[in-house]
């Protein structure tokens, strides 16, 4: 895991507007969220390793199956997965957990990310700021 410096850190939203805004440019509320935290990710690469941006936020106004609720972004990071090709054949996931969860488990979760998904992070948070952050117009 890479952290990203941002100044989105700390800042305040609806979640319907994160959606509205950054749903477009390819970011997906991550499937790993809870009532008061949750993830808006991005894909960078899966062939082989699943790389991602992720944006993690909590719940500062309701909860996140609720309309209406608020939203602290915290500090972005890039995040690779290296996952087992074919059948989970050891099982170490378990029969109860296979019924309810796709994913295999990772070889290696906490994988090197290379310099150019580093740089691809930094490039889509630049992007994510100049969505989010209000610009002064001058006469």
């Amino acid at each position: 895991m890479v952290p990203i410096q941002t100044s989105l850190e700390d800042e305040t939203y609806a979640l319907f507007k994160l959606e509205e805004v950054l749903k477009p440019t390819g970011f997906v509320i991550g499937s790993s969220w809870e009532y008061d935290h949750g993830y808006l990710d991005i894909k960078l690469d899966d062939r082989g390793t699943y790389y991602f941006l992720r944006i993690p936020f909590k719940a500062i106004a309701g909860a996140l199956d609720s309309p209406g609720v608020i939203v602290r972004l915290q500090q972005p990071f890039v995040l690779g997965h290296q996952y087992e090709s074919g059948n989970d054949i050891d099982s170490r996931n378990g029969a109860v957990q296979g019924l309810v969860n796709q994913f295999q488990t990772p070889t290696d979760p906490d994988t090197d990310i290379p310099k150019e998904y580093i740089d691809m992070g930094k490039d889509y948070i630049k992007e994510v700021e100049a969505l989010l952050i209000p610009r002064q117009e001058y006469d």
